[in-house]
C-alpha cells in the first residue's frame, strides 16, 4: 500500500499535465503558406506553346539580391514571391544573361549582370487569413496587376492574366502569361 500511494502522486500528475496538453503547435510543411505569383512564358510565334527563356536571371528593383533557383537558368515559368508589406513588387529579368566583369578579371567585386533585361512591376492589394495557431497568417493578394516597363529594347511582348480581378491565393496554376 506504500508504494501505491508514492505512485499514485505521479501517475495523477502525467495525466493532469497530459490532459492539459495540446498538440504540438508545429506548421507541417504541407499547409500552404502564402503563395507565390506563377508566370508562364509563352512562345510570340505559337501563343499556344511554353517557351524557355534562356541564361535567365531574377532579380529585386532596388535592391541587390537575385532570386534563388533564377540564377542563370533556362525556364518556362517563374514563381516569384510578392511583398506583404507592400502593395507593389518589381522584378528586373534577364535573358541571356551573363556577368560582366568590368575588366577586372581577378576581382568580382565590382561584376555584374548583364544581357536584355525588362522591368515588370506588379500591383496588387493584400488581404491577411488565418491558416492555424501553429502557422499563424498568410497572405493572398487581389486585383493583381502586371506592367511590363517600356524601355527601347523589350523582350517581353505582351502579358495576359488568366482570369479577370486577377488574385493569387494559391500556387497550384499560372496567374499570367508572356510572350516572347
Amino acid at each position: 500500500m506504500k508504494y501505491f500511494k508514492i505512485l499514485i502522486i505521479p501517475i495523477l500528475l502525467i495525466v493532469i499535465l497530459s490532459i492539459g496538453c495540446e498538440r504540438d503547435d508545429i506548421c507541417p510543411a504541407s499547409t500552404p503558406t502564402t503563395p507565390r505569383l506563377i508566370i508562364d512564358f509563352l512562345d510570340s510565334v505559337n501563343p499556344d506553346n511554353k517557351k524557355n527563356v534562356f541564361d535567365i536571371v531574377v532579380a529585386g528593383v532596388g535592391n541587390d539580391f537575385i532570386l534563388d533557383g533564377y540564377n542563370f537558368v533556362s525556364a518556362s515559368t517563374l514563381m516569384l514571391p510578392l511583398k506583404t508589406d507592400d502593395n507593389t513588387t518589381q522584378y528586373v529579368i534577364f535573358k541571356e544573361a551573363e556577368v560582366n566583369d568590368n575588366g577586372t578579371l581577378d576581382d568580382n567585386t565590382d561584376d555584374f549582370v548583364d544581357g536584355n533585361s525588362d522591368v515588370i512591376t506588379i500591383n496588387y492589394s493584400r488581404e491577411q487569413v488565418f491558416v492555424s495557431r501553429a502557422c499563424g497568417y498568410k497572405t493572398i493578394f487581389k486585383n493583381v496587376t502586371l506592367t511590363i516597363e517600356p524601355d527601347s529594347d523589350n523582350w517581353m511582348l505582351s502579358r495576359q492574366p488568366l482570369t479577370d480581378n486577377q488574385s493569387v491565393e494559391d500556387e497550384t496554376t499560372t496567374h499570367f502569361t508572356i510572350t516572347h
